[in-house]
């Protein structure tokens, strides 16, 4: 039977596109499920404030009537006006193991993008890089986080069958926590407060603590603009990221760094694991799985990088040494014994020697394929 694609045109369909993956990966024991209402919210034009520069269609395949596979086409207006391209984005496939399936979805994002006089088509991508990119290539026998994508091995076959190639890849990596704080990293950290007139952000209120969000999104922006594919996030973009992940914050997952301008210039933010929570409430807040969430948010043995980053005037001057001095003392009061660092380009070195003190070991490898089309 013939593979039909169906474009999402209501929120019934949209929601159908979100939960296909739910059945897609039901035996999937390393298969994490996105939080529904993140995703909603994300997909939905009159609540992502990416929609200002972005345009978005959502597919869905179908065989015989029954849901076989789903992708989303993006086009991200900043991202191509900034980086001088006529790219064609496309995120959240999924497909069963058919290439019937898959070419079929992916043909659709095709003919979207000669229309539109695209050059290329690349992906796995979201609206910016606070979505989850980047297709798993590497490290399936670990379990996935709600920030970045799992998918099955048979993906990477199907888009190379498809004429897609690497165009990226980012490297994530596991370190287990010292016991204790290595020395020569406590005294560096305090040289570098002093050479260079930076602190810690102590506790503050979180009325106050809103300020130094926004402050953080924005030492964001500048940190990661040259790496590939980045878009900055708007005003808007950067005001709904804080209001979501405020609540969230713990001051002890957390390392902020202003300088006497009270200037956020470097920051990270880590978070306990809560794959198996959103696993066992099927990413639904209600009725209780906001039950299963907040008790791993106390569970502190495994945590989660979900940023770092350090301003381009103050790169190359230890700062790095201030993150850690201070995480590794929290975790160690904290109990944590592992920590699974964010995805990082493999060509952003800069990223890499932050994580200079300790020895890591490959975790997961995710990436971006890229296809040239003609009209």
């Amino acid at each position: 039977m013939p593979i039909t694609i169906l474009e999402v045109s209501s929120r019934k369909e949209l929601k159908d596109f979100i939960a296909f993956p739910e059945q897609l990966y039901k035996d999937s024991q390393n298969w994490v499920n996105a939080l529904w209402k993140d995703e909603y919210d994300t997909l939905l034009k009159d609540k992502n404030p990416a929609f200002d520069y972005c345009e978005a269609w959502y597919f869905i395949a179908q065989n015989g009537g029954e849901t076989v596979g789903r992708v989303a086409a993006i086009v991200n207006h900043n991202a191509n006006r900034d980086w001088n391209e006529k790219y064609m984005r496309f995120g959240w496939l999924d497909f069963v193991d058919d290439l019937d399936v898959s070419a079929a979805l992916m043909g659709r994002v095709e003919e979207l993008a000669v229309k539109l006089e695209m050059t290329a088509v690349n992906g796995p991508f979201g609206f910016t890089d606070m979505d989850r990119e980047g297709m798993l290539v590497e490290g399936f026998e670990n379990r996935g986080s709600f920030t970045t994508l799992y998918n099955f091995p048979y993906y990477r076959d199907h888009l190379e069958r498809l004429g897609y190639i690497k165009d990226a890849d980012w490297h994530q990596r596991e370190y287990d926590v010292p016991e204790e704080v290595p020395d020569k990293l406590r005294q560096y950290s305090q040289i570098v407060q002093k050479r260079y007139n930076v602190r810690l952000l102590e506790p503050v209120s979180r009325k106050r603590l809103r300020k130094y969000g926004i402050g953080l999104f924005e030492a964001y922006n500048k940190a990661f603009v040259p790496l590939y594919g980045f878009s900055p996030l708007n005003q808007r973009q950067i005001e709904s990221y804080v209001d979501q992940f405020l609540p969230m914050i713990n001051f002890d997952l957390i390392a902020i760094v202003v300088n006497n301008e009270d200037k956020v210039v470097a920051f990270a933010i880590t978070m306990p694991n809560v794959s198996m929570a959103l696993k066992k409430c099927r990413g639904k807040l209600f009725p209780f799985g906001f039950l299963h969430i907040l008790k791993a948010l106390k569970s502190y043995e495994f945590v989660d990088m979900l940023m770092i980053g350090v301003v381009p005037e103050y790169q190359q001057k230890g700062l790095n040494a201030v993150i850690f001095d201070h995480l590794n003392t929290n975790f160690i009061k904290l109990g944590v014994k592992k920590v699974v660092a964010n995805p990082q380009l493999d060509n952003n070195s800069a990223v890499q020697n932050i994580f200079d003190y300790y020895q890591g070991k490959p975790f997961m490898t995710r990436r971006c394929f890229i296809k040239e089309i003609s009209a």
